[in-house]
């Protein structure tokens, strides 16, 4: 992923906080023997403390070999994208037809070392953490070895703990463009408000206000 000096976030705060409630990605992991790499959508739990992230998977998914073989992956996310047409970017001394079409997006890629958890117990406390975290208001009972109702199923899937190793984050919102374009680019989004537009027209106005 390119990262423009004025993409890059402004500092670690930055793409934790935006991580924090941007927690469904793609988990991408090495092909076995030099075939393509697998790639699993999934929801996580990220603690920006620990840099530890926890996830599940099924047990009959059929990425695990190619896991155990390199447990060094990528859990990539994106989010808050728009498309920009190229009039909204035209310089102000340029005709409107010249102005170059691009993409806004807020990404964050993790490097991580992936730790199986089979342990009955670790799993039961993993997806009880998980379900904590996206129901915080509860409604669900607990996972717990031997008890009903979630017990039998825990054998059924695995547990993954992600141990960041590296991260690389983006939040490409027109920072390098001269302020009359960003205040034509707010205007559009705020007219198209298309899905999308509120977030990046938010990120655009942060960033240029920081």
């Amino acid at each position: 992923m390119l990262i423009h000096p004025w993409d890059a976030p402004h500092d670690d705060a930055e793409w934790q906080q935006w991580l924090a409630v941007h927690d469904f990605g793609t988990l991408v992991v090495n092909g076995l023997d030099g075939e393509p790499p697998y790639a699993q959508p999934l929801h996580f739990t990220y603690d920006a403390p620990s840099g530890v992230v926890l996830t599940h998977l099924a047990r009959p998914n059929p990425m695990w070999p190619a896991l155990l073989a390199d447990p060094e992956v990528v859990l990539s996310v994106v989010d808050d994208y728009a498309y920009i047409p190229g009039p909204w970017q035209a310089p102000p001394d340029s005709p409107p037809e010249h102005g170059t079409p691009t993409s806004f997006y807020a990404a964050v890629q993790l490097r991580c070392r992936a730790h199986v958890v089979d342990d009955p117990a670790e799993k039961a406390a993993l997806l009880n953490r998980q379900v904590g975290h996206f129901q915080p208001e509860g409604g669900s009972a607990e996972a717990a070895v031997g008890e009903a109702p979630y017990g039998r199923l825990l054998s059924g899937l695995r547990g993954v703990r992600l141990e960041v190793t590296g991260v690389r984050a983006k939040f490409k919102y027109a920072n390098h463009r001269t302020p009359e374009v960003q205040d034509r680019i707010v205007e559009g989004l705020t007219e198209r408000s298309g899905p999308g537009d509120a977030a990046a027209r938010e990120h655009l106005l942060r960033r240029r206000g920081a």
